[in-house]
């Protein structure tokens, strides 16, 4: 029942297939060519809504097991999940209910061990590799690598080859829900996952005001799935925090600022600061503390069935390589594992040195301002383990529309402003002092309150006035004419 496409959406959906725990709808779903969910609550409707044509689908039962098992579970029971039927979605009517999907009906039931889903929805997104494997054994008829599952740190505990007992094992990444199919010998498992509160993904970033196309804001996610680093370069007012935070809550799949760690680089700050270090205590004394990243990584290891983000505003004001220490070299993709562990600079609280480990579900996301001249070039080492997205100014139809209807800007007038705003642009463009990287973006020219009927022309000389102004008089601060030209352009008329 292998699914194969040319272009393939890294998102993929298990969903159950039973209303009441008991009825099994799945033969009238593959015989009507469609998927729907009985009274669904807002969360799970929001969910549906956010099933895309082309995206995969595939029709699961959850349940645990004891008995029969293609390895030695030592009596312990084993979350499970049968696959009966995949497909393709081909039209979602956005009722938050139903999808239409192309079925391919299973040669009888498939099962899949360990990392499993008990909702009745379950969006799993292509980066990690349990999600890799699972994607595959579902749609592209790949066998399961039990041993690795059976191994790696979250089941090893209970159902590895050989036991363990240091720091390294963490929870299980069992998700445990309401259920679509019942349990076979009547045993519950014992860890519980609630459905995220509010589901967010790369449509409510639209949605929420950004100006790029989907499929740019696509790439930059699935780029950040994979190589676990994204940095967002562009000129001042591109919306590089706005959009770093909405990646990430895309990212973690709802918005939840528990999971997202904000910090911003500066000259003074140190790997003492930001990784671990002394620090004065109320009596008088130094302890060693850790920061905000390893903070992070311990929250991330300890919970490893989330995705957890730390933002770095302005990452290239500090000095990375110092800042990160050894830590650097960990962030790579390829040795966000146990066996890459370095020991830091200082030991734990304890005074002992155990090996440290970026964990896998822990994504870095920073912010970096092309135009300030006072900044050297970006440290080879940081670049190579990042990767970068440029941003511009974005205006446009999809700004125009945006303004208009969510802003209060007059219709024509927004126009108007555009066409000032492309031509201070293009000046800035093609001054050999400047450059493109120097742009004014339109963050600038974006009310963030809508504003009251008439007021467009007042708010705009404001922006003009207090924002824009000071900024072309630092960029030519050697030709202060060029700046009061350019501003007087911007406000010809009004």
């Amino acid at each position: 029942m292998s699914i194969q496409q040319g272009e393939v959406s890294s998102t993929a959906w298990f969903v159950g297939a039973s209303f009441g725990h008991t009825d099994d709808q799945s033969p009238r779903f593959l015989a009507q060519g469609i998927w729907e969910i009985s009274a669904p609550s807002d969360k799970e409707r929001a969910l549906v809504q956010t099933m895309r044509s082309g995206e995969r689908i595939a029709i699961k039962a959850a349940y645990v097991r004891k008995r029969a098992l293609p390895f030695d579970n030592r009596q312990q029971s084993v979350s499970v999940m049968g696959i009966k039927a995949v497909g393709i979605i081909t039209e979602n009517p956005q009722d938050g209910e139903r999808v239409k999907v192309q079925w391919t009906p299973a040669q009888g039931l498939r099962e899949w061990y360990f990392y499993t889903y008990r909702g009745t929805i379950w969006r799993v997104t292509a980066g990690e590799w349990e999600a890799d494997a699972l994607i595959a054994f579902a749609f592209e008829d790949k066998p399961q690598d039990i041993e690795r599952f059976r191994n790696a740190p979250y089941w090893r505990d209970r159902f590895g080859t050989t036991l363990h007992t240091n720091d390294d094992i963490l929870p299980s990444r069992e998700h445990v829900s309401d259920t679509s199919a019942n349990n076979d010998d009547g045993i519950a498992d014992s860890i519980r996952s609630e459905i995220p509160t509010d589901a967010y993904s790369v449509v409510d970033i639209l949605k929420d005001g950004c100006f790029l196309e989907r499929d740019e804001v696509s790439l930059m996610l699935d780029r950040l799935r994979i190589k676990k680093n994204l940095i967002l370069q562009g000129p001042p007012g591109t919306g590089k925090t706005w959009l770093a935070k909405r990646l990430a809550f895309a990212l973690i799949g709802h918005k939840d600022d528990k999971k997202i760690r904000a910090v911003q680089f500066h000259p003074n700050l140190s790997y003492e600061d930001f990784v671990r270090g002394w620090r004065p205590t109320g009596e008088g004394k130094l302890s060693l503390a850790d920061g905000v990243f390893m903070e992070v990584i311990k929250a991330a290891r300890n919970e490893p069935s989330s995705r957890w983000v730390v933002v770095i505003e302005e990452i290239n004001r500090g000095n990375p390589a110092q800042i990160f220490g050894e830590l650097l070299t960990l962030l790579e993709a390829g040795k966000r594992m146990p066996s890459e562990a370095l020991e830091l600079c200082y030991p734990d609280a304890d005074g002992v040195r155990r090996p440290v480990h970026v964990p896998e579900n822990l994504y870095v996301i920073g912010t970096m301002n092309v135009a300030n001249r006072s900044l050297a070039l970006v440290d080879l080492a940081l670049r190579r383990r990042f990767a970068f997205v440029g941003l511009e100014p974005r205006l446009g139809q999809t700004w125009r529309d945006w303004v208009v209807r969510i802003g209060g800007l007059d219709e024509v007038l927004a126009t108007d402003i555009e066409q000032r705003l492309a031509e201070l642009n293009q000046q800035i463009a093609s001054d050999s002092r400047l450059g493109r990287q120097f742009q004014i973006g339109h963050s600038y020219v974006t009310p963030v309150q809508r504003l009251d009927a008439g007021h467009t022309k007042v708010w705009f000389r404001q922006v003009v006035e207090t924002e824009i102004a000071p900024l072309l008089q630092e960029y030519w601060f050697d030709a202060p004419n060029d700046a009061h030209q350019a501003v007087a352009r911007l406000m010809q008329g009004w």
